[in-house]
């Protein structure tokens, strides 16, 4: 939820409680609880005639789809009442999933899928539960709006009394042998003071019962949270998924361009030595000399493309080694401090090892640094990363692949980073990541 109304920051010369009654969110808020009365009522008539008619005939054919068009019809309701949180309450709330039925079900899967919906069941349980309240706060705030202006304003409008009623004023007692009228310029005043407290109480009354409205329709009307959780589970799915193919293409690519060439060079190159072998012996020496140089050219590139896919170090000693490992390799000075009780899981350790590495590869790259930082340490059920270095700054999460690829892979597995780059440095990335030892 977000508010579309941010709190104004612009400061005002008259306080809050002189100018709460003629400010728009009054106002807006006020209409809200008006139309409230009228659609919740609409709401309630035709949900409960149509979910009554709907479970009366469940015992026949019409009964189950009736149902699910009485829930549908629900979820038409909680649309309008989005809407009118949004325009008129300034409470922004996401749309709920759409209703999926059984894959390859037809119609009954649909029908299936709108009566399993826990979202359904809550519209329709706002269309039922918003009536009452409705008329509580239509009440209640148009009793205070109307005595307040009224009272407020009854030196304007006493003169009607006399004129077309015989009386003096407003009668506060009468039983045929005593009455009181407010006519006298005290009572008057007194009358209007009266009013004007009432006044200025009525908009925090309204925003009182607007803000109940706004709990019914964020607690009622809104995704629910495990709805929200799968719908994120799926979307880091997918990030995980694009990843993990990502990786194999640029494995692929590494071989087929790197290692793969050079050993089908060498193997062209033993070919020639091998038929030279008779008739220059030292010509074939020589090739054999330099596919000795090729082959281990090769050794290195596959060594360096097994360090990328997981490093033996990080299996056989942890991530003390394996960044000490990382840092040596990096083009400035690199202090590495660890401080871990114990070993986190292998694929957070091995999340943690490649985050590091690709930021360090930043500072190699783009940094103009002298120095760097990496630090590592464990806060409750939480590992965090820092990597710090005095470069030039600028680095920004959304300007390139890199850091956006990098917060994707971390919000996979419900990690955290942040990037604190200002222009001229120095630059502090901050990563975390879930424990799960």
């Amino acid at each position: 939820m977000a508010l579309a109304h941010g709190p104004e920051t612009r400061h005002h010369r008259l306080p809050a409680v002189l100018r709460a009654p003629v400010e728009a969110r009054t106002w807006r808020e006020f209409g809200h609880l008006l139309l409230g009365l009228p659609l919740s009522v609409l709401y309630f008539a035709l949900s409960i005639t149509m979910v009554s008619l709907g479970a009366g005939l469940v015992v026949t054919f019409l009964g189950v789809p009736l149902l699910a068009a009485a829930l549908v019809m629900c979820r038409a309701f909680g649309t309008v009442e989005r809407a009118r949180a949004r325009g008129l309450l300034g409470v922004e709330i996401a749309e709920p999933a759409p209703v999926r039925g059984r894959p390859g079900g037809g119609l009954m899967g649909w029908v299936g899928g709108v009566l399993k919906s826990g979202e359904s069941w809550r519209h329709f349980l706002y269309s039922v539960l918003h009536m009452p309240w409705a008329i509580f706060a239509f009440s209640v705030s148009l009793a205070f709006f109307t005595y307040g202006w009224g009272l407020l304003t009854y030196p304007l409008w006493r003169w009607v009394f006399p004129a077309y009623a015989g009386v003096d004023g407003i009668q506060l007692y009468g039983d045929g042998t005593h009455e009181f009228y407010l006519d006298s310029p005290v009572e008057v005043a007194v009358t209007s003071l009266t009013g004007l407290f009432f006044v200025l109480v009525t908009p925090w009354v309204i925003r009182a019962l607007a803000g109940v409205d706004r709990l019914l329709v964020v607690g009622l009307l809104s995704p629910s949270r495990l709805a929200t959780r799968v719908s994120e589970l799926e979307s880091d799915r997918g990030v995980v998924v694009d990843t993990a193919a990502a990786d194999l293409r640029r494995i692929e690519r590494d071989l087929h361009d790197g290692a793969q060439a050079r050993l089908v060079a060498l193997a062209m190159d033993l070919g020639l030595a091998k038929e030279k072998l008779l008739e220059d012996p030292e010509a074939a020496s020589a090739m054999v000399d330099e596919a000795h140089g090729e082959v281990k050219l090769a050794l290195a590139e596959l060594r360096d493309l097994a360090r990328g896919i997981h490093p033996a170090v990080l299996t056989d000693r942890g991530l003390d080694a394996a960044l000490s490992a990382v840092a040596s390799r990096c083009t400035v000075p690199v202090t590495v401090e660890v401080d871990l009780p114990t070993r986190p899981a292998p694929a957070i350790e091995g999340i943690a090892y490649f985050t590091v590495s690709e930021l360090l590869q930043n500072v190699s790259k783009h940094s103009r640094a002298s120095r760097a930082t990496v630090d590592v340490w464990r806060v409750d059920d939480r590992l965090m990363l820092q990597v710090t270095d005095d470069g030039c700054g600028g680095a920004d999460v959304t300007g390139g692949r890199g850091l956006a690829g990098l917060t994707e892979r971390l919000d996979a597995v419900d990690g955290i980073l942040a990037v604190q780059s200002p222009a001229g440095g120095p630059t502090t990335v901050v990563a975390e990541l879930p424990w799960r030892g």
